[in-house]
């Protein structure tokens, strides 16, 4: 059996993680380095449903309890809004050194909401200095199909509080042609996906002929939507194409583009943040012990072959 070493180093992957431990051994802390807060002890606890494994901090300021969930991926619940963007920013900071290793490039994939306030740590060190922003290719999940500079528009948010401060060649930011129609907006960013699975920009899953980006960051809507996929909407249900568009969005603007959930699935790494009392009952369906009715599409939400990570707090597990 293996045992886990556990260090909150900046150069330790956060995936470690997902080894497991016998029961019978102690968490072995390793060297911390300054941005992180002290190792802490490890209790593991096996149930019919599912093997959660927790880290308990010996002292008041725990970074963040730890569960790994069987079939919905890693669960990470933090104390407060800071721990959560430092351990968030080092989460993308170790998939990006990875994937530019491996591929030369880095594909991420942004939504909307307070995604982005989540983002805030990428633009401080040792975050900003240790990624290759030249190996970034951006995208959006979903997008309002109004001008960019519109308050509405996901794209003027990213920019506006991300990536005017991060050195990403213009030409790797990828924003739909919101002078198209919805549908017209849909089927051009689509080509444009295309194209870059044909030159090897993105990654491509031949199990089931979808784009596999490196990276898929989520909101959720406490109504339990993400990126522009509703509850009881049909969208949900399409599973032939890679972007498609809503006219009717019960949240306005009603004219969107998004990703179908064939895509997000596909992706080699989804990370979910998700905060505050108001997504209780949607975190609660989606990943409580009760599995026995889907009716929220982040219900849905499952990688396929790769990892799904979920940024949380108190307040939202506070039902689980």
């Amino acid at each position: 059996m293996e045992s886990l070493t556990f260090s909150p180093s900046f150069s330790s992957p956060l995936r470690s993680l997902h080894r497991y431990l016998p029961i019978s051994f102690p968490l072995v802390p390793a060297k911390t380095h300054h941005h992180f807060l002290k190792p802490k002890t490890l209790a593991l606890t096996l149930t019919k449903s599912n093997l959660r494994i927790r880290f308990h901090s010996k002292s008041q300021s725990s970074m963040a309890d730890t569960a790994i969930t069987s079939g919905k991926g890693k669960l990470l619940v933090f104390d407060g809004d800071e721990d959560l963007t430092v351990s968030l920013a080092k989460y993308i900071t170790d998939l990006s050194e990875k994937f530019v290793r491996e591929r030369g490039a880095f594909t991420v994939v942004l939504s909307g909401g307070s995604l982005v306030k989540a983002l805030r740590k990428l633009v401080e060190s040792p975050y900003f200095d240790s990624i290759e922003w030249a190996k970034w290719h951006v995208f959006w999940a979903d997008e309002r199909v109004v001008p960019k500079d519109h308050a509405d528009s996901n794209y003027k948010l990213a920019y506006d509080g991300f990536l005017s401060k991060v050195p990403i060649l213009p030409g790797h930011i990828y924003a739909i042609n919101e002078s198209l129609s919805a549908e017209g907006a849909a089927d051009d960013y689509e080509t444009c996906i295309k194209q870059l699975v044909k030159t090897k920009v993105v990654d491509f899953s031949p199990t089931n002929g979808f784009p596999k980006f490196d990276l898929i960051l989520l909101g959720m809507g406490p109504d339990g939507h993400i990126a522009s996929l509703f509850p009881g909407h049909p969208l949900i249900k399409e599973n032939k194409r890679w972007i498609t568009f809503i006219k009717d969005s019960p949240k306005p603007p009603p004219e969107r583009i998004t990703f179908t959930f064939p895509v997000i699935n596909s992706a080699a790494n989804i990370a979910i943040v998700a905060t505050g009392a108001g997504k209780a009952d949607a975190l609660h369906k989606a990943l409580g012990t009760d599995q026995s009715s889907i009716s929220l599409p982040i219900q849905m939400v499952s990688a396929e072959d790769g990892e799904t990570a979920w940024f949380t707090d108190k307040e939202a597990t506070s039902k689980l």
